[in-house]
C-alpha cells in the first residue's frame, strides 16, 4: 500500500529536499507552500511519483482547513506529516526588535505547526496511526544573542513536540523533532530581508549542512519499523560545536 506524506514549506530548502527523499522510498506526496510555481516545478521533477499541490500560508487557519478538506480521496490518508514551514525574521536585540517580525515568527513557527497538525490529526487519530516530524532548530535548545523571539518560537516547537508525543502516544501516533544546526538554505536571506551578501557570510569559512543532509535523516526516521521511535535528533555541520560555535578557516 502506498504511503502518503504531507510536507509543508516544500517549495525550497529542507522541505523540498525532504519531498525528494521521501519520493525515493515510495511515498506519494502532498506538497504545500505559498509559491505555486515552485511546487509545480518540484512535482515535475518528482514524476512519476504521485503528487498533489496545495497553496496556502500555514498562518491562516481557515486556509489550512480548506486546503486539507479539498484533498482528493487518493491523498486523504496522511501517514507522515513534516511540519517544516517557518523561518527567522530579523536579528536584533529585543529592545530593537520589530513586532511585525515577532508576529510572523510566532504565527508561522508555532501557530502554523498547530494549524496544520490539528487539521490532519482527526484522520490519524481515527486510524490510530501516523508519524509527525516537527522541524525545530538548535536555536530552540540554545539561546544566542539577538535570537530572542526566533529562539523562543523554536523552544515552543521543542515543548510542543514533547507534549504531542505524550498526548498522542495512546493513539499510536509517533511525534519527533529534528533540530538542524547551520544549514545553507534561503533561511539567512529571509532573516536578513534579501541582503544576499550578509546572508552569504553566515556560511563562509566552513562546509555547512545542506538541505539533503536533513532530508536523509528524516527519510531514515520515517522508514524505521513500528517498534522504533526516534524522538529527537540534533544535526550539526562538521565544523559546528554549538549554536554559534563554528570552526571557520
Amino acid at each position: 500500500m502506498t504511503r502518503t506524506a504531507f510536507v509543508t514549506g516544500a517549495s525550497s530548502g529542507i522541505g523540498r529536499a525532504t519531498a525528494v527523499a521521501l519520493a525515493q522510498v515510495g511515498f506519494q506526496l502532498v506538497l504545500t507552500g505559498r509559491r505555486r510555481e515552485r511546487l509545480e516545478e518540484l512535482a515535475q521533477q518528482l514524476a512519476p511519483t504521485p503528487t498533489h499541490l496545495l497553496t496556502f500560508d500555514v498562518r491562516d487557519r481557515a486556509a489550512v482547513d480548506a486546503a486539507v478538506a479539498s484533498l482528493p480521496a487518493a491523498f486523504q490518508q496522511i501517514d507522515v506529516l513534516v511540519n517544516n514551514a517557518g523561518g527567522a525574521h530579523g536579528l536584533a536585540p529585543i529592545q530593537e526588535g520589530n513586532p511585525d517580525d515577532w508576529d510572523t515568527m510566532l504565527d508561522s513557527n508555532v501557530k502554523g505547526l498547530l494549524n496544520v497538525s490539528q487539521a490532519l490529526l482527526p484522520g490519524m487519530t481515527q486510524r490510530r496511526q501516523g508519524h509527525i516530524i516537527n522541524i525545530g532548530s538548535i536555536a530552540g535548545h540554545e539561546v544566542y544573542a539577538n535570537g530572542n523571539v526566533y529562539c523562543a518560537s523554536k523552544a515552543a516547537v521543542a515543548a510542543l513536540s514533547k507534549a504531542m508525543r505524550i498526548d498522542l502516544l495512546p493513539l499510536n501516533i509517533r511525534v519527533a523533532e529534528v533540530n538542524p544546526g547551520a544549514v545553507e538554505t534561503e533561511f539567512s536571506q529571509v532573516r536578513f530581508k534579501g541582503d544576499t551578501e550578509r546572508a552569504a557570510k553566515v556560511y563562509q569559512g566552513y562546509d555547512p549542512l545542506k538541505p539533503e543532509d536533513i532530508a536523509d535523516v528524516i527519510q531514515f526516521m520515517v522508514t524505521r519499523p513500528a517498534n522504533v521511535h526516534i524522538a529527537e535528533v540534533t544535526i550539526f555541520a562538521g565544523a559546528q560545536g554549538a549554536a554559534t560555535l563554528i570552526n571557520r578557516t
